[in-house]
């Protein structure tokens, strides 16, 4: 079988982790965060700090794993070494036909939307959605046929989206500190939560949760990347650091733009317009465009290689085709088009679920932004507890500390998705007066998804 060329370095690696996880939510994430805690700054910044902690606690067992493990797929390879070949061929599935084209789908349609408000156009107007769909093939184009291309734009995009975080943390911090509105802010809380300071960081936890996600993204170039068990570790772990300073930082200088009770009741961008004017307002928009399209990128990289990570290890439908490498790209073009026809389909459902009245499919409605986050969290704790039981050269830290924090972490991960969609039955007024249950309906369609998987599962010949 043909093999991947070793194409990326180190700096596209970690672009891999920061871009996938630096989308459009910490444009907007920072004022659900000061509303949940009633524009309590110190305890907001606290909420930012605990749950970047989460995603580096296991962003650090992923490392410790790179460093023994490498073959094809990052995280699958490590499902596989762990807790054997049938479990890694259904975290595949999933990652191919859930969490990697749920997430881009959704990356494409945030980018149009973002784009679309430069000329006013309504977040579900048919001009945005065909955009979107423009954006999917696009963005497959240039990962199917120049990966090395697709690479270079992860960087600049990477580079480009960081541009306005660190404008504001550096500007906004200044100015809040010489007009005094850092400093008020940070003494002064505007509402009294309800249930108390507690409750009020653990809804802010819960806020920042989904602004974290997407970086085990960066595993899937593991078999493209160069020297990946040196490489693979420093990306997860420095490209973690980043996103969580990155994240702090802009959140202190949104305060120093404007009062707290101004940004909870419009948001965190006022604080941009305060200080950068109404130019530096629409090139705001412009870099949150274009930092969209750099986690859309991201994405794409894994969706159009992970049908190739299941058939390199013969299984799934048609392995000799899908394990394709064509000689002239040293791309896996059969693989891409898998992904980009399942990330058609999520583009669809997305549009149909969320942006319609009532909905399309009745009961069946949910957000496939976020609630993919349940499932691979969950999917991820087995990985750990197998490293656990099978890694005694480990040293105590690398055997048991890590793995633990990494499996509390991923604990509260899927309990905050639960949390904050619900699954408790409740009457949604929006779908026609019928009863709505997120989390279990969308555990229904994971189900049935996997259950197909099942089916066009070929086992490995001995």
């Amino acid at each position: 079988m043909d093999k991947l060329q070793k194409r990326y370095g180190l700096p596209t690696a970690v672009c891999m982790v920061v871009g996938t996880v630096i989308g459009s939510g910490v444009f907007f994430k920072a004022q659900n965060v000061l509303v949940a805690t009633g524009g309590n700054m110190p305890l907001g910044i606290l909420a930012w700090i605990i749950t970047g902690g989460l995603m580096i606690a296991c962003a650090s067992q992923f490392a410790s794993m790179a460093v023994k493990y490498q073959k094809v797929s990052g995280v699958v390879d490590y499902a596989e070494v762990t807790c054997g070949s049938r479990y890694a061929y259904f975290l595949a599935w999933f990652l191919l036909n859930i969490y990697y084209p749920a997430m881009t789908s959704v990356l494409a349609w945030v980018s149009a939307r973002y784009f679309g408000a430069l000329f006013g156009w309504n977040p579900a107007s048919t001009e945005v959605m065909v955009l979107a769909g423009f954006f999917l093939v696009a963005s497959y184009c240039l990962n199917a046929l120049s990966p090395k291309l697709a690479g270079k734009f992860q960087i600049s995009a990477t580079v480009i989206k960081l541009i306005p975080i660190c404008s504001l943390a550096v500007v906004g911090t200044i100015v809040g500190m010489m007009n005094g509105t850092l400093t008020y802010n940070f003494t002064n809380t505007v509402n009294e939560i309800s249930g108390g300071t507690s409750a009020g960081l653990f809804a802010a936890i819960v806020a920042t949760v989904f602004a974290y996600d997407g970086w085990i993204v960066a595993t899937s170039i593991n078999a493209e990347l160069k020297d990946p068990k040196k490489n693979l570790p420093i990306a997860l772990t420095l490209g973690s650091l980043v996103v969580v300073a990155a994240y702090v930082f802009y959140y202190i200088g949104v305060a120093g733009g404007a009062n707290s009770e101004v940004l909870m009741l419009e948001g965190a961008t006022v604080s941009f317009t305060n200080i950068f004017g109404g130019i530096g307002g629409m090139l705001l928009n412009v870099c949150v465009v274009i930092s969209c399209l750099g986690t859309l990128n991201g994405l794409m990289v894994a969706v159009t290689r992970s049908m190739y990570a299941i058939a390199s290890r013969g299984e799934g439908p048609n392995p000799k085709m899908f394990s394709q490498i064509d000689r002239s790209t040293n791309m896996v073009t059969n693989s891409s088009i898998w992904g980009l026809m399942v990330c058609a389909a999520w583009l669809l459902y997305f549009y149909g679920a969320n942006l319609t009245d009532g909905g399309w499919f009745g009961i069946f409605n949910f957000d496939s932004s976020e609630l993919p986050i349940v499932t691979i969290y969950a999917l991820y704790i087995p990985i750990f507890i197998k490293w656990m039981m099978k890694e005694q050269d480990q040293s105590f830290t690398k055997r048991y500390l890590i793995p633990c924090a990494a499996i509390v972490s991923c604990l509260f991960m899927v309990f905050a998705a639960v949390y904050a969609h619900g699954i408790t039955p409740y009457l949604n007024a929006k779908a026609n007066g019928t009863f709505a249950c997120p989390v279990l309906f969308y555990l229904i369609v994971f189900a049935v998804i996997m259950a197909i998987g099942i089916v066009l599962r070929k086992p490995k010949r001995k």
